[in-house]
């Protein structure tokens, strides 16, 4: 089956705007960088993913699922077969003390939208970069808090497009990890559930968190964020500081000098310089302090 019957097959679940041949994934990345995917799709609705999801695995197609691409390093040659990206599944709805998101909205959004309630319990996901999806994917954390701690249930899909609604306990949420991660189950939405407090004091808190970031982590620059998990018993900017490494990089990619946890692209890096990066901070930490350095971000796509 050729690239062209994909696009026509798909046709018949998505519009025909939803969906682009041979399409540059630079834009649909935090890091700027990557290849073409053969085909981009964009649902509109859950039941479009969930028909995307079924086509894919009905006619033995590659998918891949990209959420707002704020933790994915997409290797220069793209991304073979179809990639779905989630970021049309955008909705957050309110009510009481829960908070209903779809995979594509944003987290940071999800955060706004409930202090804009007077809901406190999300205000760590402030300056999180990522989509719902992918926060629950790695449950993702800051400041002190983390998914887990606000989670009540989450709809995903397998990859034979079932559709399974997933409890707390059912999620295995661990340390930048979760059963979606591990079983490769695609978010649909979530539920979360906050406390009420006081709106003057949530702004206050994420203020204070939005102003931590901006002065400590180099926003000006595209980047997939913090890259490395940290190991356990350190933290993994320190031992990249302590190698002597920020400035230091392949190309365009550079060890940020604001946060040695970051690698930045600093305008021109291709996927390969930026791999690179990575590899050699991962080599000299592991020299200079025997630490294994293990990948947050993911790497997909062909050289």
């Amino acid at each position: 089956m050729t690239i062209d019957q994909w696009a026509k097959e798909l046709a018949d679940i998505t519009s025909q705007e939803n969906i682009k041949i041979n399409e540059s994934l630079k834009k649909y990345t935090m890091t700027k960088i990557g290849g073409n995917a053969d085909i981009l799709v964009m649902p509109e609705t859950e039941e479009e993913a969930e028909g995307i999801v079924k086509y894919t695995h009905n006619n033995k197609i590659p998918l891949l699922v990209l959420g707002n691409g704020s933790n994915m390093i997409v290797r220069d040659g793209g991304v073979r077969g179809i990639v779905m990206n989630l970021s049309k599944l955008n909705e957050i709805r309110i009510e009481g003390t829960e908070v209903y998101a779809q995979s594509g909205a944003l987290i940071m959004d999800v955060s706004k939208k409930a202090a804009e309630a007077s809901l406190t319990g999300f205000e760590f996901a402030c300056g999180i970069p990522g989509s719902v999806g992918g926060a629950m994917a790695m449950n993702a954390g800051a400041y002190g808090g983390e998914i887990n701690d606000v989670i009540v249930h989450s709809t995903v899909l397998t990859r034979e497009g079932e559709r399974l609604v997933l409890s707390k306990e059912e999620l295995e949420l661990g340390y930048r990890k979760s059963i979606i991660a591990d079983k490769n189950y695609i978010v649909l939405s979530s539920l979360f559930r906050l406390e009420k407090g006081n709106k003057e004091e949530i702004d206050a808190k994420i203020a204070d968190l939005t102003f931590k970031r901006q002065s400590k982590q180099p926003l000006e620059y595209p980047s997939a964020g913090s890259v490395f998990k940290r190991p356990p018993g350190y933290f993994a900017g320190k031992l990249i500081q302590d190698s002597g490494l920020q400035g230091k990089g392949v190309g365009g990619a550079e060890v940020s000098t604001k946060h040695a946890g970051f690698i930045i692209n600093k305008g021109n890096a291709t996927a390969t310089d930026y791999i690179e990066t990575i590899k050699m901070v991962q080599r000299t930490v592991k020299e200079k302090f025997g630490v294994d350095l293990e990948l947050e971000v993911k790497i997909v796509g062909e050289d």
